[in-house]
C-alpha cells in the first residue's frame, strides 16, 4: 500500500491515539505513528502537542525513523524552544555516531533549527564535524556554518568557524571545496565589507582543480566565486578562461551560463589582438545556441541573457542569425525575445534574410507579435542605412494589406524613418494620407499628425486634414492633442495667410477650453511666441531637428556592465540590478567589469570616463526619460544631492544669466533721485510688445525661491596627505538656493584602500553641522579621487570661535581619525530673505547706536554701481535703495545671517580713475564683532 493511507483518517481523538502509538514498544508501530504525525503536519494540522513523544523516538538506530523525527523537529523547534533543548543531547551523540550518514543528518538538522537558545550547544558538535574524516560530513557541516551565521553571526566569528571554512577551500574533496565556497559566498553577501573570500592565485588554482570533479551545483558555486575574482593581469585572466572553457559543454544550462559569465568578465582584460580572444569568441557561440533547443521556459531565460551578451559583444553571435528565427509553435514570450535579438544582430550582411523573415511574421495571426514585427522592420531601416529603401517598400506593401493594426504600426515606424532620413522618402506621404480615416490608436494618430505638420508644405490639403482632427479635439488623448497643437502652429508658420483661423481655434481650445496643464502651458507659450515675435517663433518651432539614434532601447553602458556580472541570475532576466528588486538588499554589492587592458580607465580613477565619450564599439544610447530628468536635477537647482557634485559655480552663474545680461538688464537702472533699486521682480509686462499676461506666465518674482548664484571660492587643500597617512582633502564652501554645502575632494595617496569614511564638526560660532553622513559609495583605491558634496545645516551646537569663522573638522576612515581646521567665508550664511523694507531699514539704522558703526575701504574695484548691486545680490546682499550725491553713487543694503542677525550697509562708490572705483563701506549691526568678516565677504565677492 502507498503512503497516501497516512493522510486519510476518520478517527476521533486522533492526537490521543497517536500519543499511544508513539509510546508503543513495537518498532514498526512507532514508525507508522511518526509517519502519520508527519502526514498531519504536512497538511497543516497542529501536532505540536506530541513534541515530547516524538523526541523520545530519536533514540533509534533506524535511519528512516531518525530522518522523520528530525523533520518534525525542524518544523516545531521554533514554536517549542524549551522542549527542543531536550533533543540537544541526542544531536551531540549522533554527531559521534559511527555511521557518517547519521553524523551528517544530525549536523544538517542542527543548522535548520533556528532557535537562539540551542545554538551555543551546537558549536562543539559542529566543530568536530567540520574536521570529520568523512567528506560527506564535512560538506554538510560547511553549509551548516552559513545557516548558523544567519542566526548568530557573532557566535560564528567568536568560535573561529570562518577560519575553519577558509581552510576547507584547500580540502582534498571537491564537493567539500564547493560547499565551503558556497557558504563563504553566502556569508560575504550579507557582510559586503568583510573580506572573507580572500582570493589569490593559489586559492584560485585549488578552485579550478576542484571544478573538474564536483557535482553540477558545486561547479556553479565555484564559477560564481571565480566571477568575483579580479585577475592581476591579462595572462592570469587568459589562463583562468582556458580552464573554465570546458564547462561550456556541460549538460546543465546553469553551469553553461555561469561559465559564460566568467568568460565575459575576464574577456574585458584580454587584448582584442590576441589569437586566443578570437578563439574564445568562436567557442562562446555554440553553447549559447544549444541552450535554445531546450524547453520554452529555459529558452526564455537563455534569450534574456543572450540579449545582454549581444549588446556587449555582438560579434559572438553575428553568424548565428538563423537560430533566432521564430518557430510557429514558440510561445509569444519567446517570439518577442527572439525578435529583439534579431534586430540587435541585423547588419548589412544579413539584412535581406532578416527582412524576408520579418515580412512573413507581419502576416501572422498573433496581433502583439505582428505589431512587434512591423516595428522591427522600422528599427532595421534606422539601424542599417543601406536597407532603408527596402524597409520602406516592405512597409508600404504592408499598408496595402489594409489590416488596421498593421497600418497603424507602419505609420508609427515611418514617422521614425522620416526623422532618421529627412527629405528622402517623403514621396510615400500620399499613401499614408489615404489611410487617415482608419487610424484609431493615439500613437498612430499622433504620428500621422506629426507627419502632416512636419511636411505641411508638401501636402496641398494639410489644413483640411488637420481640421478634420480638430473636430473631436476634446475626445482625443493628451498625446494627440499636444501633437495637433504643434502641427497646426507649424502649418501656420509655413502658410500664415490661409491658416490664421485654424491656429486661433486650436490655441483657444488648448488654453481656454482645456484643463490639462501641459496642453495649456504649451498653448500659452506658442500664443506668446506668435504674438510677440513671429520670426523667433519660426526659429524655435521649425528649428533643425537632430537625427534620431540607431538603437533607442539599448541598456545604459554602466548598467549593462553590471548586468553582465549577474548572467545566469534573476537580474539577467529582469534586466535590472538586484538592488532594484531584492527587498532590504543590505547585502547587494554593485559589481562592475574589470577595466580593459591598456584602456584609459585602468590608469584613471573608475569615476572618470575616457574623454572620448563612450567606448568606440558601443552604439550611442538615447537617454531614457529618467536619465534626462536626472541630468536636469543635477543642475543643482534644489538642495544639494549627495554624491559627486557638478562644477557648481559655472552652472549656477550660467543659470542666472539665461536672459543675456542678467535679470537686472530687464528691469532698467535706477534714477538719479533717491529711488527704489531694481529688484529681481519683473514688471507685469517686460517691454511693450509682449501683450498683457506675460508677466503672470513667466513670473520672475524674486524672493526666497529665486536662483541664487552665490560666489564659490576655488578649492584649496585643507588636509595635506603628509599629515593624514596618505589621505588628502581639499574643498570649498558653496550656497545654492538656500542650501549650504561643503564641496570636498578626497584623494587616496596611500598604498592601501580607504573605506568607512565619516565626518564630524566641532562646536562653532554659527552652529554649522553636516546635514547628512559623508557618503563615499565605494572604497577609495590608491591614486583615486572622489568628489563629494556634503550638505550642511546651522542647527549644531554653538560656541564662539577665534577667529569667528573658524571650523574644526574631524574625518575618520578605516586607517585613523584626522583633524584639521579651515575658515569658511561668511557669505555662505547670508540668507535669501535678507531684504529689509525701506521704512524698516531707516528706522533700524537710526536705532542701532553709532558706536556700532564700522568703516572699511575696498580699493580698485572695476565695477560700476549697477554691476556691484547685481553681483552682491547674487550672494544675498540686497540693495534697498540707491541715490547719487555729487557724482558719487550711494547704495543702501541689508543682509541677514542664518542666526537672525541683521547687518545694514552704506556703500559709497567714487571713481578713483576712469576704469577703477574706490568703495567706502559703512556697516551697522547689533553684533559689531561680525562686521570685520562681513567686510571680508564684500571684498571677496567684488574682487572675484
Amino acid at each position: 500500500m502507498t503512503d497516501s493511507k497516512y493522510f486519510t483518517t476518520t478517527k476521533k481523538g486522533e492526537i490521543f491515539e497517536l500519543k499511544a502509538e508513539l509510546n508503543s514498544d513495537k518498532k514498526e508501530k512507532k514508525k507508522e505513528a511518526v509517519k502519520k504525525v508527519i502526514a498531519s503536519m504536512t497538511v497543516g494540522k497542529d501536532v505540536s502537542a506530541l513534541f515530547p513523544d516524538v523526541v523520545n523516538c530519536m533514540q533509534t538506530d533506524n535511519l528512516e525513523l531518525k530522518k522523520l523525527v528530525y523533520l518534525y523537529l525542524m518544523n516545531y523547534a521554533k514554536s517549542q524552544p524549551d522542549m527542543a533543548i531536550m533533543a540537544v543531547n541526542t544531536f551531540v551523540k549522533d554527531c559521534e555516531d559511527p555511521n557518517p550518514l547519521i553524523r551528517a543528518l544530525a549536523v544538517r538538522t542542527m543548522g535548520c533549527i533556528r532557535v537562539d537558545k540551542i545554538t551555543e550547544y551546537l558549536c562543539e558538535p559542529l566543530r568536530k564535524c567540520l574536521k570529520d574524516e568523512d567528506p560527506y560530513v564535512r560538506k554538510t557541516a560547511a553549509v551548516c556554518v552559513a545557516k548558523l551565521h544567519d542566526i548568530n553571526a557573532q557566535l560564528v566569528e567568536d568560535q573561529g568557524f570562518l577560519d575553519t571554512l577558509k581552510d576547507l577551500i584547500s580540502d582534498s574533496n571537491p564537493m567539500v571545496v564547493a560547499n565551503a565556497v558556497a557558504a563563504l559566498s553566502e556569508i560575504a553577501e550579507s557582510h559586503p565589507s568583510s573580506n572573507l573570500l580572500d582570493l589569490n592565485p593559489q586559492s584560485i588554482n585549488k578552485l579550478l582543480t576542484a571544478l573538474n570533479e564536483c557535482t553540477e551545483w558545486g561547479q556553479i558555486f565555484i564559477l560564481d566565486c571565480l566571477a568575483n575574482y579580479m585577475p592581476k593581469d591579462d595572462r592570469e585572466a587568459q589562463s583562468i578562461c582556458e580552464r573554465v572553457t570546458p564547462r561550456l559543454s556541460h549538460a546543465n544550462s546553469a553551469v553553461v551560463l555561469s561559465a559564460v559569465k566568467v568568460l565575459m568578465k575576464f574577456m574585458e582584460m584580454l587584448s582584442k589582438d590576441l589569437d586566443y580572444y578570437g578563439t574564445l569568441l568562436k567557442k562562446l557561440a555554440p553553447p549559447l545556441v544549444t541552450l535554445l533547443s531546450a524547453e520554452p521556459e529555459l529558452q526564455y531565460v537563455a534569450l534574456r541573457n543572450i540579449n545582454l551578451i549581444v549588446q556587449k559583444r555582438p560579434e559572438i553571435l553575428k553568424h548565428e542569425m538563423k537560430v533566432f528565427f521564430v518557430k510557429y509553435n514558440d510561445p509569444i514570450y519567446v517570439k518577442l525575445e527572439k525578435l529583439d535579438i534579431m534586430i540587435r544582430l541585423a547588419s548589412q550582411a544579413n539584412i535581406a534574410q532578416v527582412l524576408a523573415e520579418l515580412k512573413e511574421y507581419a502576416t501572422e495571426v498573433d496581433v502583439d507579435f505582428v505589431r512587434k514585427a512591423v516595428r522591427a522592420i522600422g528599427r532595421c531601416a534606422i539601424k542599417v542605412e543601406q536597407s532603408a529603401e527596402r524597409c520602406v517598400s516592405t512597409l508600404l506593401d504592408l499598408i496595402q494589406t489594409k489590416v488596421n493594426y498593421v497600418v497603424q504600426e507602419a505609420i508609427v515606424v515611418i514617422k521614425d524613418i522620416f526623422r532618421k532620413y529627412p527629405n528622402k522618402y517623403e514621396s510615400v506621404i500620399a499613401t499614408l494620407c489615404e489611410n487617415l480615416d482608419s487610424l484609431d490608436e493615439p500613437e498612430a494618430r499622433a504620428a500621422m499628425i506629426w507627419i502632416v505638420g512636419e511636411y505641411a508644405e508638401r501636402i496641398d490639403n494639410a489644413d483640411e486634414l488637420l481640421e478634420s482632427f480638430l473636430e473631436g479635439f476634446h475626445d482625443e488623448s493628451t498625446q494627440v492633442q499636444l501633437q495637433l497643437l504643434t502641427a497646426i502652429v507649424k502649418l501656420f508658420l509655413k502658410k500664415p495667410t490661409e491658416t490664421q483661423e485654424l491656429v486661433q481655434q486650436v490655441l483657444s481650445l488648448a488654453t481656454q477650453d482645456s484643463d490639462n496643464p501641459d496642453l495649456r502651458d504649451r498653448g500659452y507659450i506658442y500664443w506668446r511666441l506668435l504674438s510677440t515675435d513671429p520670426v523667433a517663433a519660426k526659429e524655435v518651432v521649425l528649428a533643425e531637428k537632430p537625427l534620431i539614434s540607431e538603437e533607442t532601447d539599448l541598456i545604459e553602458p554602466t548598467l549593462l556592465d553590471e548586468l553582465i556580472c549577474y548572467i545566469g541570475t534573476l537580474a539577467s532576466v529582469y534586466h535590472k540590478p538586484p538592488s532594484a528588486f531584492v527587498e532590504g538588499s543590505r547585502g547587494v554589492v554593485h559589481k562592475s567589469l574589470p577595466p580593459r587592458t591598456g584602456s584609459v580607465e585602468s590608469v584613471e580613477s573608475p569615476d572618470t570616463a575616457p574623454s572620448g565619450g563612450p567606448a568606440a564599439d558601443q552604439p550611442s544610447v538615447i537617454p531614457t526619460q529618467g536619465d534626462l530628468l536626472g541630468d536636469l536635477l543635477n543642475l543643482d537647482l534644489g538642495p544639494p544631492v549627495s554624491g559627486p557634485p557638478m562644477a557648481t559655480s559655472s552652472v549656477q552663474m550660467g543659470a542666472v544669466d539665461l536672459l543675456g545680461g542678467g535679470l537686472d538688464t530687464l528691469m532698467g537702472g535706477g534714477g538719479s533721485s533717491f529711488t527704489a533699486a531694481p529688484s529681481t521682480t519683473a514688471p507685469t509686462t517686460v517691454g511693450a510688445p509682449l501683450g498683457s499676461g506675460l508677466g503672470d506666465l513667466f513670473d520672475l518674482t524674486g524672493g526666497v525661491g529665486t536662483l541664487s548664484g552665490s560666489y564659490v571660492a576655488p578649492k584649496t587643500v585643507w588636509l595635506p596627505a603628509m599629515k593624514a597617512k596618505g589621505l588628502e582633502i581639499s574643498g570649498t564652501f558653496s550656497r545654492q538656493v538656500g542650501s549650504i554645502s561643503m564641496d570636498l575632494v578626497l584623494t587616496n595617496k596611500a598604498l592601501q584602500v580607504m573605506s568607512d569614511f565619516a565626518i564630524q564638526f566641532n562646536r562653532n560660532s554659527f552652529g554649522l553641522a553636516p546635514a547628512a553622513p559623508l557618503q563615499v559609495h565605494a572604497p577609495l583605491a590608491p591614486n583615486q579621487s572622489v568628489e563629494i558634496s556634503l550638505p550642511l545645516n546651522t542647527v549644531g551646537s554653538v560656541m564662539k570661535m577665534d577667529p569667528l569663522n573658524n571650523l574644526q573638522v574631524a574625518v575618520k576612515n578605516n586607517i585613523d581619525v584626522f583633524y584639521f581646521s579651515t575658515l569658511y567665508p561668511l557669505h555662505i550664511l547670508f540668507v535669501e530673505d535678507g531684504k529689509m523694507e525701506r521704512q524698516m531699514f531707516l528706522a533700524t539704522w537710526k536705532d542701532i547706536p553709532n558706536e556700532n558703526e564700522t568703516q572699511f575701504q575696498i580699493k580698485d574695484c572695476s565695477l560700476n554701481a549697477d554691476a556691484v548691486s547685481s553681483k552682491l545680490q547674487g550672494s544675498n546682499i540686497f540693495t534697498i535703495a540707491k541715490r547719487n550725491v555729487e557724482g558719487q553713487d550711494m547704495l543702501y543694503q541689508s543682509l541677514k545671517l542664518t542666526n537672525g542677525i541683521w547687518v545694514l550697509a552704506e556703500l559709497r562708490i567714487q571713481p578713483s580713475n576712469p576704469s577703477f572705483m574706490d568703495l567706502e563701506l559703512s556697516l551697522k549691526c547689533r553684533a559689531p564683532e561680525v562686521s570685520q568678516y562681513i567686510f571680508q565677504a564684500y571684498e571677496t565677492i567684488l574682487k572675484n
